[in-house]
């Protein structure tokens, strides 16, 4: 026979579980919530702004941060940092456009083979080295920027594009859909499959969630951490390489605060700081977020440079108190 305190009971754990499943619903889709009121409202308020050729230029900009994203969302997935990827975007830029004389495999292989090295070697430090995230990736940041200076007589020189193969592989389009938006959706659909449908995907998400309970379970933590900053050494080196292709040059002064943008698409997107949780379709929502808003600022005209980087910012902080609040509510 049910009591009244059975039944009080079950309300309240279903009144738990119900909270808990549209906590787990806004942190995952809430960048994509409001990014969709953004379209209609923007599209109310400026008749260009939801024009082909407007949302076409946005999904182009968008392209690189969001492949530089990509990488950032698998390494801040097991809890780390990358500061060093708007540093090794330029490099791969750079790079790009000296490997291009030797035509499309020079201009893409080259950047990619120097900023993967460089990504293992910071992950080799993180994973093996036992050392923080951020003290190392920080030197990357400030080494790496060293190297693009260095290589460019101290940022005086902006090396060309000469290869028409690498020229077009920036700015030629597809049905209309530059190049640069095709790869960066590739990356997306086979980084999802991974983490979904891989083992490599679910350690990764696992040594987020809890790297001394992987450890137990006989994940190989060391070789996970060391994966994902590799993958976030190639992202940002081919992002770069996509960016030189699509402005026919390799400019040395690019990317700086890059990698605060990417860590703001993915925390935005619906990626805990923590590790554990997130995914690649959220850190999607979160850059074209940040790429609307700035848009939207642009279609405004009379406002200041300046205003994206608050509202950048301001997002940001609400976000991750938004973020906090809902684990909070998962857990309880």
């Amino acid at each position: 026979m049910t009591t009244t305190v059975d039944t009080v009971a079950n309300r309240t754990e279903d009144n738990r579980a119900s909270r808990e499943r549209i906590a787990s619903v806004l942190q995952s889709y809430g960048a994509a919530i409001v990014l969709g009121l953004l379209v209609i409202v923007g599209s109310i308020a400026f008749p260009t702004f939801a024009s082909a050729g407007n949302f076409a230029n946005i999904a182009t900009q968008s392209s690189f941060l969001l492949i530089v994203a990509a990488g950032m969302t698998f390494v801040i997935l097991t809890g780390g940092i990358d500061l060093s990827v708007g540093s090794v975007f330029a490099l791969g830029g750079v790079l790009a456009a000296y490997g291009s004389t030797y035509g499309l495999a020079g201009a893409l292989l080259f950047p990619l083979v120097v900023c993967g090295a460089i990504g293992a070697l910071q992950g080799f430090l993180i994973a093996y080295g036992k050392m923080a995230p951020f003290i190392v990736t920080l030197a990357g940041l400030l080494g790496v920027r060293g190297l693009v200076l260095a290589s460019t007589d101290g940022g005086s020189t902006t090396p060309l594009v000469t290869d028409e193969g690498v020229i077009s592989l920036g700015q030629d389009s597809m049905f209309g859909i530059h190049w640069p938006v095709v790869i960066a959706v590739a990356i997306i659909v086979v980084g999802t499959l991974l983490l979904a449908r891989t083992s490599g995907g679910l350690s990764i998400l696992a040594v987020g969630g809890s790297e001394s309970a992987a450890t137990l379970m006989g994940l190989p933590v060391a070789r996970v951490k060391f994966g994902v900053y590799v993958i976030s050494g190639l992202c940002a080196g081919l992002a770069g390489a996509l960016n030189a292709a699509y402005s026919s040059s390799g400019v040395p002064t690019v990317g700086v605060g890059l990698e605060l943008n990417a860590i703001s698409a993915v925390v935005i997107g619906g990626t805990l700081l923590v590790g554990g949780r997130g995914n690649l379709i959220g850190t999607v929502a979160g850059v074209l977020l940040l790429s609307v808003i700035q848009n939207l600022i642009n279609q405004v005209g009379s406002l200041s440079s300046s205003v994206q980087a608050v509202v950048s910012g301001g997002f940001l902080a609400v976000v991750v108190i938004i973020q906090t609040v809902l684990s909070r509510t998962q857990r309880l």
